[in-house]
């Protein structure tokens, strides 16, 4: 008797696994359901993104118009003109000419004729080429301007057509011409100055790529220094909220994708190897953007190039110092490193 009973609880027991393991369709009528939800609450969270995106994208927009880029005294520069150049026909950019930090009183209320004429005053002269989003009042850009002009030398920082101001769209093509026409602008006015380029970058690329095309005109910068410069690859034209748009790539297929007609080759690796211009590679180890192999990379490729240990020189800046891909307008010692540099050139000139 107490077997018998035994075995029937087994059976029950065995039954109620059974129970247990197979699906009712109530169960899955519930499963379904959550599915739904979830597919449901991810389309309403990917239109919600898009709305966002929309709206930075306006208040980017409007944020822009505001900034006046014609008064470069709202930005702290007291000794600095806006200059406007068509550097082709229906192509207008912008340039802010800071003159040496000795000179800003006698600057004050200064008309054009009166900067274009301290040009050619013997002072070194640095065109500057900056990176890839904004325009020529980021912070990090007026840092550096204002160290050049510090030491005193005269600044001329490039807003590339569709930057900032400027009109037009960005290509290849175009960022050189705009670059080798404020060249030729200051060479008409500045004597035996030394000229030089500095570009950050986007701006290494644009400035390696018009050393070749001087080069093969003849003509030449007197000194180049490349700050976080890249390799090679293909450099797209950044909308400000790019990092957005890296963060949700999906957005652009709801959207719109705005890099993609906007894709350069900006080979340093390729320019440095026909330079002949002494260079100087300035790089935080920390750089988030641009790897400080990359530096390690070029400074070989020129070295091998033009054959000097002279003519090529790679700085770089300790990590723990925390520049990362902007910063190094920051360091106390860049002055010295960047006067040394240019007293180098007065002696090879």
């Amino acid at each position: 008797m107490k077997r018998r009973i035994d075995q029937s609880d087994q059976k029950f027991t065995s039954g109620e696994r059974l129970q247990q393991t197979v699906k009712r369709p109530k169960d899955i009528g519930v499963q379904a359901r959550s599915q739904w939800w979830v597919w449901t609450w991810t389309k309403v969270g990917l239109l919600s993104l898009c709305v966002l995106s929309v709206t930075i994208l306006f208040l980017q927009q409007l944020f822009t118009v505001s900034d006046d880029l014609s008064r470069p005294s709202d930005f702290g520069l007291n000794h600095t003109i806006n200059i406007y150049l068509n550097s082709e026909e229906g192509v207008r950019v912008g340039v802010w000419y800071t003159v040496p930090e000795h000179r800003w009183k006698e600057a004050q209320g200064k008309d054009l004729e009166w900067y274009e004429k301290a040009l050619g005053d013997g002072s070194p002269i640095f065109i500057y080429l900056h990176g890839n989003t904004g325009n020529r009042s980021a912070p990090h850009r007026i840092g550096i301007a204002n160290v050049l002009s510090a030491i005193g030398y005269h600044v001329l920082a490039l807003d590339y057509r569709g930057f900032g101001d400027s009109t037009s769209e960005p290509t290849e093509l175009g960022l050189t011409t705009d670059t080798i026409y404020l060249y030729n602008w200051v060479k008409a006015r500045s004597g035996n100055s030394l000229v030089c380029v500095w570009g950050h970058s986007l701006g290494s690329g644009v400035a390696t790529n018009t050393a070749v095309k001087l080069q093969e005109k003849g003509k030449h910068f007197d000194g180049i220094i490349l700050e976080g410069a890249f390799r090679n690859g293909q450099v797209a034209i950044e909308h400000p909220f790019t990092w957005f748009y890296w963060k949700f790539p999906y957005i652009q297929y709801y959207l719109f994708n705005p890099l993609k007609d906007n894709i350069l080759n900006l080979p340093n690796d390729d320019n440095l190897k026909k330079i002949r211009t002494p260079l100087m590679l300035l790089h935080a180890e920390d750089d988030h953007i641009v790897p400080f192999y990359m530096a390690q990379e070029l400074y070989n490729i020129a070295k091998n190039a033009q054959n000097s240990d002279e003519r090529v020189k790679l700085v770089p800046f300790n990590g723990s110092l925390g520049y990362l891909h902007n910063g190094l307008y920051k360091d106390p010692h860049l002055p010295s490193i960047i006067r040394e540099f240019v007293q180098s050139l007065s002696l090879t000139a």
